[in-house]
């Protein structure tokens, strides 16, 4: 049995898969007075794809939400959902609905009345029929005579999705969707959101700022800055293989240093960083030749209190600890490396302790793990942004 077919026989109210529709857009642009919010944007979101538009703020991605809606208009370009192109339609015409942070429920009504309002403004004869449907697939038809303020924050959040949902929009679009909620729901509601979506086949674009959130759930993200896409692609390209510094620091940790190239063998790049010599796989690395900046994540370095015995030449590193953080399942460290900077990693907790402030440690890690990106990257681009 297949995971959808399971889910369908757990949850008989699973309406039939919808095959959504594809969206388009062709060179969008946003402006706002002498402030551009998004600058000349293409983008293809396939049908029936969980997509994510993930950046920090004032980087474009809620604008760009609001234009798919209809609730802003784009200064230039072209909107198309399903082929249709919709970028003079009003709000009300589009074949979409979105799900917000606030859950924007009445409070006058009770939960089935919320999700049936829809409906019943389309003057939808199973109205409430659909309804109660809706609240099923969300697991809350046991709710439905309560009023929003009895209901916890993630409740409420699956009756705004059940409200949306019921409507059989061609696009449903998600602005910052989970951020009232605390961690442990949101993590709950991110499976969740994932398993509606896998389940009715709808097109799924998703605004957020939570790194975590958009790698759970997405089968593809963009990364916005400044108005435009620094790079999309699956969760996991995107993690073990970005392009720019701002995609490396702000989708994770990593380690980024200034080398110079010095040569080629066997398919990797060998360049000296501060004396160290660094390999890096000539199609993991954006540039080939000149200055560039190498960088690995902290989880990919290997940790040791000696120098190792069978050294290579290559890949590794050594300075002193200048900070120690405990996490609960992994430490954290922090080492200065001479003429390179600060490096971090950190090690799993099995009951060892592998280093204290002001050791002396040495790193090391496997060149299939080094990334190349261009010598005029800044390399703390996109550091500690939300």
């Amino acid at each position: 049995m297949s995971a959808n077919t399971a889910e369908t026989s757990r949850n008989p109210a699973v309406p039939p898969r919808s095959e959504g529709a594809d969206l388009e857009l062709k060179g969008i642009t946003k402006r706002f007075a002498e402030f551009i919010a998004v600058k000349d944007l293409d983008l293809t979101v396939p049908s029936g794809t969980f997509f994510a538009l993930l950046g920090p703020s004032g980087c474009g991605k809620s604008t760009t939400l609001r234009m798919i809606a209809g609730l802003d208009a784009p200064s230039e370009g072209e909107i198309l959902i399903g082929g249709k192109n919709v970028t003079s339609l009003p709000s009300h015409q589009r074949e979409v609905n979105t799900v917000f942070q606030s859950y924007a429920l009445f409070p006058h009504m009770t939960v089935l009345e919320n999700v049936a309002f829809g409906l019943k403004r389309k003057k939808d004869k199973k109205a409430m029929e659909k309804a109660r449907e809706g609240l099923k697939m969300v697991e809350l038809d046991h709710l439905a005579n309560r009023r929003p303020e009895q209901l916890s924050g993630g409740q409420q959040q699956r009756v705004a999705l059940a409200r949306a949902l019921v409507n059989r929009p061609q696009v449903l679009l998600l602005d910052e969707p989970l951020g009232a909620l605390d961690m442990k729901l949101r993590r709950q509601m991110q499976f969740e959101l994932k398993a509606i979506q896998t389940e009715v086949g709808l097109t799924f674009i998703h605004v957020t700022h939570d790194q975590e959130e958009a790698m759970t759930m997405a089968d593809v993200v963009a990364v916005m800055n400044e108005g435009r896409i620094e790079q999309m692609g699956a969760p996991r390209d995107l993690y073990e293989l970005p392009k720019t510094a701002f995609v490396a620091n702000f989708l994770g940790k990593s380690n980024l240093m200034r080398a110079h190239v010095v040569g080629q063998q066997e398919g990797l790049i060998e360049a000296q960083a501060a004396g160290c010599k660094v390999l890096v796989p000539v199609e993991r690395a954006v540039q080939h030749e000149g200055d560039i900046v190498i960088g690995v994540r902290p989880e990919k370095l290997h940790l040791h209190r000696e120098a190792p015995q069978e050294s290579t030449g290559y890949n590794e590193l050594s300075g002193q600890v200048i900070d120690v953080s405990f996490t609960g399942t992994t430490t954290e460290y922090l080492i200065e490396v001479p003429d390179i900077g600060r490096i971090g990693t950190f090690s799993q907790n099995r009951g060892q302790q592998p280093a204290q402030m002001g050791d002396t440690v040495y790193l090391s890690w496997d060149s299939a793990h080094s990334f190349g990106l261009a010598g005029d990257e800044v390399v703390d681009a996109g550091v500690d942004q939300t």
